[in-house]
């Protein structure tokens, strides 16, 4: 009996230690961390451009491998982005997890 009162009150103080770490300090400022960018934020800063990009370089987006990228430089030029479910060279689940990623860049009109 005494050592299942032990482990009960063993597991409280750890259920009270735990509550009380993650308990958060209002005061403390969040410090900005200063890890690398990842994979993301740099796809986020540049989009790939559709119209442009190497068919290794669209293999590397999600959902994308060296069929669909293939595709994708088969069809082109693309006046806009979503002319890749338009023309049925993506699902739109595949398209959805690259919209953010790709842009269509227009060729210069030349005078």
């Amino acid at each position: 009996m005494t050592s299942l009162k032990a482990m009960i009150a063993l597991s409280s103080l750890m259920l009270m230690m735990s509550a009380t770490v993650q308990a958060k300090d209002p005061a403390k400022p969040a410090v900005p961390t200063t890890e690398a960018p990842t994979a993301a934020t740099k796809t986020r800063a540049a989009p790939m451009d559709i119209n442009t990009a190497s068919a290794s370089d669209l293999a590397t987006l999600p959902k994308i491998g060296a069929a669909r990228a293939a595709a994708i430089v088969k069809g082109r030029p693309y006046k806009a982005k979503d002319e890749l479910v338009q023309k049925k060279i993506l699902t739109n689940d595949a398209y959805a997890s690259i919209k953010d990623m790709v842009i269509a860049k227009q060729a210069p009109v030349k005078k």
